[in-house]
């Protein structure tokens, strides 16, 4: 029987081609705007990956944090569950109400490698792999005082638009616009945002988050003037190729990333775990030797999203694993991924659509 992750997985080149449409009239991060991106869980890692590319673009200093641990400054006036937004300006696949400005484009291959070098910020610097820094209160303010990090903008990801994270977050900043990626308009983010994109087409019954997450994806490298032609077709093709059977006897995987990829293999262990409680690991590649490399060997998998460090395959090998990598767009090379997690799933007689211990939205009581 089909699930619906299977048919959500199926679905994401069209959802690509519909989020990269959108790109030049949605409510996204200006130009030279100092952005901080949150979200929880899959929405953190793409936070990750897009932080990298936005700055790797020229477009301004941009950080990644989960919502629970974001250092945004929040005025000493502010308390808690305060935050009076303006009714936020939906952005939605047909609708063309924001005006942001969009770079010259590349190819989706490049990374941004012919983009102004950007100037290293924690988010992470073309010199850079693990793009977080560590703050240095993480902690709600005490009584009168003022904490963290100043921004010009806070971009949200939140599929359900109800994650207790999230809001809480949102309520205690005070003046910093904040704009939201969600999928669905009817939730209370809305009210904690001053501009909201919308992409309710690529919301899932599933769930494990595949196309909503990379459509996300899609939608902020088009907004950066990314050409997305060849990942869509890098995608369609992981679609229409068998999973290997090597791959669903397989006992452990790690993923790893360079640069913008690091989220993405964060997200390819996130999905693995989550569809098939499958034992997988992520890093990022350069940081493989030293240490997570002595798990490699027979019957384990190392797969790199975008282009492997020199000598990294070789090494692999000769610790008896396997090594996969390729030349295809890393967002098409985490397709493949998912649809490994749900083969793996279903040799296990797990169901992909409805994980152990999980359910579509952390909401916490208060």
């Amino acid at each position: 029987m089909t699930t619906h992750t299977e048919m959500e997985i199926a679905s994401q080149p069209a959802c690509w081609r519909r989020g990269a449409e959108m790109a030049a009239t949605a409510a996204l991060p200006r130009l030279g705007e100092r952005v901080a991106v949150v979200g929880c869980g899959t929405s953190w890692f793409i936070a990750q990956a897009y932080a990298v590319l936005r700055e790797r673009a020229g477009h301004g200093e941009t950080d990644a944090f989960a919502a629970s641990e974001a250092p945004i400054a929040v005025p000493a006036s502010a308390s808690p569950h305060t935050r009076e937004a303006p009714l936020a300006t939906p952005t939605s696949a047909g609708s063309h109400a924001a005006e942001a400005p969009l770079a010259t484009p590349t190819s989706a291959g490049s990374q941004g490698a012919e983009a102004p070098p950007a100037t290293p910020t924690s988010a992470g610097s073309p010199a850079a792999e693990a793009p977080l820094a560590v703050p240095t209160s993480a902690a709600p303010p005490s009584a009168g005082a003022a904490y963290g990090r100043a921004y010009d903008r806070v971009l949200a990801l939140t599929r359900s638009g109800t994650t207790t994270e999230v809001l809480d977050l949102l309520r205690r900043l005070d003046g910093t616009p904040v704009t939201v990626v969600t999928a669905d308009p009817r939730t209370p983010v809305m009210s904690l945002a001053d501009e909201v994109v919308v992409l309710d087409f690529a919301d899932e019954r599933s769930v494990v988050q595949t196309r909503f997450a990379t459509t996300q994806l899609a939608l902020l490298r088009a907004h950066l003037g990314e050409d997305l032609g060849q990942a869509i077709a890098d995608a369609e093709r992981a679609i229409a190729e068998p999973v290997p059977e090597a791959f669903v006897a397989a006992e452990q995987f790690t993923f790893l990333g360079r640069g913008w990829t690091c989220g993405l293999a964060q997200e390819a262990a996130l999905k693995m775990r989550e569809a098939s409680r499958s034992w997988t690991e992520a890093y990022p590649a350069m940081e493989y030797r030293h240490g997570p490399i002595s798990i490699a060997g027979p019957g384990r998998v190392t797969w790199m999203l975008g282009t492997a460090p020199e000598g990294i395959a070789e090494d692999v090998r000769a610790a008896g694993g396997a090594f996969v990598g390729g030349n295809a767009d890393p967002m098409a090379e985490l397709v493949r991924v998912q649809r490994v997690a749900v083969a793996r799933a279903n040799a296990l007689g797990l169901d992909p659509d409805q994980p152990l211990h999980l359910t579509r939205s952390v909401i916490l009581s208060s």
